[in-house]
């Protein structure tokens, strides 16, 4: 597999495919306090592509035994990250900043749920823009004059019971928005594991087997009927999409129920081969008509 320094792609066993946006925004922390939170949140950036952390004025050493604890694979971006002195400085470069916040400020801006925001900054970063996303202190957030140098709020939608975020909670719903505005992979997938999708012929193979069980037990006796039920039944089987090995197992269950272990089921025969096919259903239908 090739990768691209752009855009690299990752494919574990079992997970989606996703690729990590080329240009991603940068997230900011004014002011934080605790070590674990800015540990935490250089995992939710990693979990999500994000890899450029910029620290005004922290509270704390970003690489004590506690943050580096908590980054649990982010370590790399508490390494790498940018310190500040003031907010001005930390989005100084950027061409296009979004504040994180719960509350309106009477300021006349556009507003964006994180996932709205997510699109947006998607336009802007394709454009190639420097995006930045900030988030305020732990007790009390962003201050007005802050807000008022951002371009947009972000708001997270929550329980109006109590719709209080963690630091590193606000920073992995936004960056997981951010994430999935670009991905275009399946929405759904199987995984396979050691087997496949059975074949046609796997398929038509256990229709006849099992029809064949179920015409020796009395189930389809009735010549009118049959032909229905036999539809209904494979397009039962059909709408399953069986594996090779659920093919298997199937026929080892019909199999059981021929031979099972109890006293009333024929003997089992080693070495005998399956009884003949059956001929097709229109033609045994056709048969007995006949013999009516």
């Amino acid at each position: 597999m090739t990768r691209s320094p752009a855009a690299p792609l990752h494919q574990d066993k079992g997970r989606l495919i996703a690729k990590v946006a080329a240009n991603s925004p940068c997230v900011i922390l004014v002011e934080p306090r605790l070590a674990e939170n800015i540990g935490t949140t250089s995992r939710a950036m990693r979990n999500c592509g994000l890899t450029d952390m910029r620290l005004v004025d922290p509270k704390v050493d970003w690489l004590n035994d506690k943050a580096l604890a908590a980054a649990s694979g982010g370590e790399k971006i508490l390494e790498r990250a940018q310190k500040f002195d003031t907010f001005a400085d930390a989005i100084a470069d950027l061409e296009r900043v979004y504040a994180t916040t719960a509350r309106r400020r009477e300021m006349v801006k556009p507003i964006f749920t994180a996932k709205g925001a997510a699109i947006d900054m998607r336009g802007h970063a394709d454009a190639g823009k420097k995006i930045g996303i900030v988030f305020g202190r732990e007790r009390h957030g962003l201050t007005s004059e802050e807000v008022a140098h951002c371009d947009a709020i972000v708001e997270i939608p929550m329980n109006p019971e109590h719709s209080s975020l963690n630091l590193a909670q606000a920073v992995l719903v936004v960056a997981y928005e951010w994430f999935q505005a670009g991905y275009d992979g399946p929405q759904a997938a199987i995984t396979y594991n050691r087997t496949q999708p059975a074949a046609k012929k796997d398929i038509m193979d256990l229709f006849v087997h099992l029809e064949r069980e179920l015409i020796e037990c009395g189930f389809l006796r009735d010549p009118e009927r049959n032909e229905l039920m036999v539809i209904n039944i494979r397009n039962m089987l059909q709408r399953a999409e069986l594996t090779e090995q659920e093919v298997r197992t199937f026929h080892g269950i019909i199999k059981e129920l021929r031979y099972g272990r109890r006293d009333d089921r024929p003997p089992r025969q080693p070495g005998v081969k399956p009884e003949a096919a059956p001929k097709p259903l229109k033609e045994r239908v056709k048969s007995d008509k006949s013999a009516d």
